[in-house]
């Protein structure tokens, strides 16, 4: 099969979606998230990841439109779960538009974002999503820009209402105040 088959593009340029299919018998189940090979043949450059993070959040948690300096590929492995990616590159002719996805046990995916998409995770259910991501930057603390996750410029629709967020997501600042040359 040709990696098109596994790896998707969207309306975002370089947003990826990964979809192979899940193995089911007596066992349990089987699923190769991904082949570096399929990837990197649909974005056309590598991709070398250095570092493997495991997040684990509870129900009703939204942990909301982080924008780190990597390049980074998500996979969540269980629960149900929705996200929101926003492309903030201020060059990029989708500044501003948001997808969403929606993960669970029938529908399990990966998505590959690059460096200047903002992406957050909701929990959805009552059973903790526990989420997996390899990225090509070692983490520091000091590269990640974030804003307001019910920020009305960008209008996701939630499927929560009333989330748990940390006082960061609590107190960011707007995308029109991050950048406010793409709103006047």
């Amino acid at each position: 099969m040709a990696s098109s088959d596994f790896v998707k593009k969207t309306e975002i340029e370089e947003l990826l979606v990964i979809e192979r299919k899940t193995f089911y018998d007596n066992r349990g189940s089987f699923r190769e998230v991904f082949h570096m090979n399929e990837l990197e043949e649909v974005l056309g450059h590598s991709f070398t990841p250095v570092q493997m993070n495991h997040s684990v959040s509870e129900p009703n948690v939204i942990r909301a439109l982080h924008a780190e300096s990597w390049n980074k590929l998500v996979y969540p492995v269980t629960g149900t779960m929705f996200a929101a990616i926003v492309d903030i590159r201020e060059d990029s002719k989708t500044f501003g538009k948001h997808l969403t996805f929606e993960f669970s046990n029938e529908n399990r995916y990966a998505l590959y974002i690059p460096v200047g998409l903002a992406n957050s995770i909701c929990v959805v259910g009552d059973v903790a999503v526990n989420y997996i991501y390899i990225v090509d930057q070692y983490y520091t603390g000091q590269d990640t820009r974030g804003f307001k996750w019910d920020d009305p410029d960008v209008n996701v629709a939630w499927p929560i209402k009333n989330p748990i967020l940390s006082d960061r997501d609590l107190n960011n600042p707007s995308l029109r105040d991050l950048f406010p040359n793409k709103f006047k």
